[in-house]
């Protein structure tokens, strides 16, 4: 079992591109080597190979966070679970579950005007998990740069106290705490422990 997320720039037009590029790639490189597990192609899609597929949605909330400290940007993602029956030296002509699920739940999320949402062989988990997902949008989607800075340096540097966060940004503990709340991190994060438990059920 492997997980593939496919994903386009949202209003990539509305920036600069290689601002927005640099900062995709940042979060896309230690994921592994180009363009064997990720690629850009089409000039504002991308595709990535999670190898442990508890991590893809962490890893998702992260490209978002990541993107969004642009302003105006925003990326629309769909998380494929399943198996890989072919590996190539490009994962844009990889085959396998993974990358149907991912690629046909990609083609829906414009028509469903949702940014997130996962396709895996279990239709009951699929459920469930897209409807967190639609809630846990209402948060994300409206992320500031601010915002969603303090979510991607909380991610980076999961051990450190909010003190040692605020000398990172060069603003006060209370600062960092009011940031956190305002972008509900602390319930992402439940969201994502929920998907990581259900999954291993499963595999």
């Amino acid at each position: 079992m492997t997980s593939v997320i496919t994903g386009d720039i949202i209003r990539s037009r509305k920036a600069n591109p290689e601002e927005w590029l640099r900062r995709l790639k940042k979060e896309l490189k230690p994921l592994g080597r180009s363009p064997r597990f990720w690629e850009i192609y089409g000039g504002d899609t991308f595709q990535v190979r999670v190898t442990d597929p508890l991590q893809a949605l962490q890893v998702a909330i992260k490209i978002k966070s990541g993107l969004k400290t642009i302003k105006a940007i925003d990326v629309r993602m769909a998380i494929g679970l399943g198996e890989i029956s072919y590996e190539a030296s490009r994962i844009t002509e990889s085959n396998g579950t993974a990358f149907v699920n991912s690629g046909e739940k990609f083609e829906l999320l414009k028509k469903e005007k949702i940014n997130l949402a996962i396709k895996s062989p279990w239709e009951e988990f699929d459920n469930e998990l897209n409807l967190y997902l639609k809630l846990s949008l209402i948060i994300m989607d409206k992320w500031t740069t601010n915002g969603a800075e303090m979510v991607q340096i909380s991610l980076d540097n999961p051990t450190l106290s909010q003190e040692k966060l605020g000398k990172l940004l060069s603003i006060k503990q209370n600062a960092i705490s009011n940031r956190l709340k305002r972008t509900n991190l602390e319930t992402l994060m439940e969201v994502n422990e929920l998907y990581k438990k259900k999954l291993k059920k499963l595999l």
